[in-house]
């Protein structure tokens, strides 16, 4: 299979209300690999493309667990097995004194692995995105509203989806190099 000269087609619309309505007619004729581009959050477009929950929530709960169990392990290690010191009377294994560490592990495990979830997830560091050669796509970060259909997508074709995308009501079509 040969790669596509082209990385897709980046549509321009007039309102945020014409981007997610375009959304769900793409995501209704069976469009799935498309990102919406626009200067703030529009209210809808999860709803449009269907998007699923990421597993960053239980990357993050395994590693605070992990964390968590780390930094008890870590304490009872030390006071009971490595450096056995009896002070005050207490027994060996003081449980509650292990609690503020276990704490402030589980955050710092679930923190770091949080973060490092979300950036292998979102393919992070992406250095430069195929959009960007777009001249008019530097408005997207203040007053325009853009959907990008990937030429992978199966359903893709280049004049099918160019008219399709002028019907769903956008004011530019852009084919985007690669």
């Amino acid at each position: 299979m040969t790669e596509p000269e082209s990385y897709g087609l980046l549509a321009e619309f007039a309102g945020p209300d014409q981007l997610v309505q375009a959304a769900r007619m793409l995501h209704e004729c069976g469009y799935r690999r498309v990102e919406s581009y626009s200067p703030f959050a529009v209210e809808g477009i999860p709803e449009a493309f269907h998007f699923r929950p990421t597993a960053v929530a239980v990357i993050f709960l395994a590693s605070a667990v992990l964390g968590a169990a780390g930094g008890y392990f870590m304490q009872w290690y030390a006071s009971v097995i490595s450096y056995p010191e009896n002070v005050g009377g207490r027994p060996l294994h003081s449980w509650p004194s292990f609690i503020p560490i276990t704490f402030e592990m589980g955050v710092l495990g679930g923190v770091l692995g949080g973060i490092l979830g979300m950036i292998l997830l979102n393919r992070l560091p992406r250095y430069s995105h195929p959009v960007s050669n777009v001249e008019r796509f530097r408005a997207a970060s203040s007053d325009a509203f853009f959907l990008c259909v990937e030429s992978s997508d199966a359903v893709f074709d280049l004049a099918k989806t160019t008219d399709f995308l002028r019907r769903c009501g956008a004011t530019q079509v852009t084919e985007v190099p690669r």
